[in-house]
């Protein structure tokens, strides 16, 4: 299984809650990050899901599999 193959959801956050853009991974529970455009959220959110697995390896957790999904980002 590869980072690039978790589905990512991104939100625009508002003025109010510091804008930019939030990416969550739905697979991973408490899996997210953000950044002021898409393609920072993109990158550090990649780099939140290489961490998270790499906590559940070492915790001894299951990782679960990337579900399936329609369409893959690039």
């Amino acid at each position: 299984m590869f980072v690039r193959d978790y589905d990512v959801r991104l939100d625009w956050l508002p003025a109010s809650e510091g804008g930019g853009w939030h990416a969550t991974v739905p697979d991973l529970p408490g899996c997210m990050s953000d950044g002021d455009t898409v393609e920072q959220a993109m990158a550090n959110v990649e780099d939140a899901i290489e961490c998270w697995i790499a906590a559940a390896r070492r915790l001894g957790r299951a990782v679960p599999a990337p579900a399936e999904v329609t369409a893959r980002r690039a």
